[in-house]
């Protein structure tokens, strides 16, 4: 099964590589696909999102790779989270995460529960403190929880796995990746899986099954 990874960052925000330089890369590693969410606001969305467009297109071209393109809204307030997120998927934008409620971030309180009622949030990034009513939410409306690769948001993946399998949500693995060294194989994500707390069932299903689900709701499969 080839690895497919929703959540990195690109020099176009606070990433060290352009897009399609990120793209290569987990193209030579047999990456099956890689969204590209560069962190947006309403400062520099409508830039953004045509030029990763620009690179996801020309590496799907050329090379065997699904390259999405996508934002991370970020630090938003939340009476306009629902207004960026429109913006960007009128902008083109195919995959919409939103940046959560992490604990080494200050994160409005309250971005959770916006995410998860927004049908086109793909990927609730990283929770933090999840809640049973965020989780509930998050599996009614189809929304992915996230059990992060990245160093001070993964410090609750174990909150967001137990209270997601409590209610049955969906999980993917991501990276959140900023440069090359942040990139994992699947073993590497199976393995931050089960630290979270999935069992080993639950673990592939993360990995392997659910960004399939994800791709086919984006009609990429």
């Amino acid at each position: 099964m080839l690895r497919s990874d929703f959540h990195t960052h690109t020099i176009l925000s606070d990433g060290a590589l352009l897009p399609i330089e990120l793209i290569r890369r987990v193209a030579v590693m047999g990456y099956k696909a890689i969204g590209i969410t560069d962190h947006v606001s309403l400062s520099n969305v409508e830039r953004i999102v045509p030029e990763i467009i620009a690179d996801c297109k020309m590496a799907e071209k050329n090379w065997d790779i699904i390259a999405i393109p996508g934002v991370e809204v970020t630090h938003v307030p939340l009476k306009k989270i629902n207004h960026v997120i429109a913006l960007a998927k009128k902008c083109g934008a195919e995959l919409i995460v939103v940046h959560g409620e992490s604990p080494v971030e200050p994160v409005e309180e309250g971005t959770n529960l916006i995410a998860v009622g927004n049908p086109d949030v793909s990927i609730l990034a990283h929770p933090g403190f999840l809640t049973a009513e965020v989780a509930e939410k998050a599996r009614d409306n189809n929304t992915f929880l996230e059990i992060t690769a990245r160093a001070g948001h993964s410090y609750t993946n174990g909150i967001v796995a137990r209270r997601g399998k409590e209610v049955g949500a969906k999980f993917l693995v991501d990276t959140d990746a900023h440069d090359v060294c942040d990139l994992i194989d699947e073993g590497k994500a199976i393995a931050i899986a089960l630290g979270a707390g999935l069992d080993k069932k639950e673990a592939k299903i993360a990995v392997t099954e659910n960004p399939d689900i994800l791709l086919k709701r984006l009609g990429r499969l």
